[in-house]
């Protein structure tokens, strides 16, 4: 047997009804907030990641999946979302109808890392771009856009916590502090951030092992380090949340994980995933579209983990609240019957019904077995008794009820036997 590969799951249903349910939601909600669906490739140039995540990350450094094509070029299958939606809006010029463009997608992400509970090395990604605008409203919109999401989809126990990063004018003043504070302490930091230390200090604060977040828990506050700007930015969007009744705390500790990063960055995360318990997180990324050779245009996304938000689903919403069409089961009884309901099964479907049938001549008992392993509704049983009579027989699955109808009032029966709960 071939088994498929670690870190690379399959979603199997029941469990694909809720990650419909996600997608339908975020898809209408997002819609309702001006944003349009993009849909980008799953494989890129290698340059565009380690240009714009930054190359002393742990994605670009540890986590890519990078290969030569045929004719030697580097590709990497996408670590991220934002990367391949900026390089979309570059090449294709979407800043020239509009200053504005709000954009979202959903897809598979890849990064070689150890899988674990809510992370694998295919993992799925809702997320959402926002380019052209620097004004703080849009920070606090979006953020209010992706809280909204979450209250719609009934997820209990979220937490929205903020911070900013200042920009790149008062970023290195404070990474020349933090260096100082930590100079002293370079040799008790885990071997990773001995690496990073003179390049990227500010990730020793996103680190996760315990020895560094012990070191860095008295380090400077990076909310007493920015300018003047980006204090008035930050306080912009505090303001804003609080006005559109978004909650939230500020987590001075808090580092994204990629570089391109500015001034407002942000994270959610939710009870019951453990350590590793952030289900959506982005921030402002105002010098990327610049960096990668587009337009001096400012941008502000995230990222929604689903693989961590079905985890959450399935333990704090009541399975009926995924909305799953009731099935009906069409049951044949003889040549005669089978010929007949080809047609009518036809008709059903065209208007929208769920129906499912079985193959072969089975016995009546077979085909209600299988009816109710399928959790079918409602059974229709058409035999020769029925033709003779032109009627149908619908039976409730649950409840055991029968009746008789006339084969053209069948679809305006079903439709009202299906919308009672």
């Amino acid at each position: 047997m071939i088994n498929s590969i670690r870190g690379f799951n399959d979603i199997l249903p029941p469990e694909t009804y809720i990650w419909q349910h996600i997608e339908k939601e975020a898809r209408q909600i997002f819609e309702t907030y001006g944003f349009s669906e993009i849909r980008v490739p799953i494989v890129e140039k290698t340059g565009l990641f380690s240009r714009s995540i930054g190359e002393t990350t742990d994605i670009v450094e540890k986590e890519m999946y990078t290969f030569a094509d045929r004719h030697g070029e580097s590709i990497t299958l996408r670590p991220e979302g934002t990367a391949p939606v900026v390089r979309a809006y570059i090449e294709h010029k979407l800043y020239g109808s509009d200053h504005i463009a709000k954009l979202y997608y959903l897809g598979p992400m890849f990064r070689y890392e150890r899988p674990q509970k809510g992370r694998f090395r295919q993992f799925y990604q809702i997320g959402a771009e926002v380019f052209g605008i620097d004004d703080p409203k849009a920070d606090a919109e979006t953020l209010e856009m992706l809280v909204s999401l979450f209250q719609k989809l009934g997820l209990e126990g979220i937490s929205l916590q903020i911070n900013s990063l200042g920009c790149k004018d008062c970023r290195p003043l404070y990474k020349e502090k933090l260096l100082t504070f930590l100079q002293d302490k370079k040799s008790q930091l885990c071997q990773d951030c001995q690496r990073r230390f003179e390049i990227n200090p500010l990730r020793t604060l996103d680190c996760k092992s315990q020895g560094c977040i012990e070191i860095t828990s008295h380090a400077p506050s990076i909310l007493d380090a920015v300018c003047d700007g980006c204090k008035t930015h930050f306080k912009k969007v505090q303001e804003y949340l609080t006005l559109s009744q978004v909650d939230f705390s500020l987590n001075p500790k808090m580092v994204r994980g990629l570089d391109y990063y500015i001034r407002t960055t942000f994270e959610i995360t939710a009870l019951g995933l453990g350590s590793q318990n952030a289900v959506a997180a982005g921030g402002r990324y105002d010098g990327l579209v610049k960096s990668l050779y587009g337009p001096d245009v400012p941008g502000f996304g995230f990222a929604i983990g689903v693989e961590r938000l079905v985890m959450l689903l399935k333990d704090s919403v009541q399975r009926s609240a995924f909305s799953v069409q009731p099935l009906v089961f069409m049951i044949t009884l003889g040549e005669k019957a089978e010929k007949a309901a080809m047609p009518m099964i036809k008709t059903l479907r065209s208007q929208g019904i769920k129906l499912e049938r079985d193959y072969g001549n089975k016995s009546i008992k077979l085909q209600m077995k299988r009816a109710d392993k399928l959790g079918a509704k409602l059974a229709l049983i058409l035999g020769d008794d029925e033709l003779a009579s032109h009627n149908i027989t619908i039976k409730n699955m649950e409840g055991g009820e029968q009746e008789k109808v006339s084969l053209d009032k069948v679809e305006e029966r079903l439709r009202i036997l299906l919308s009672n709960p």
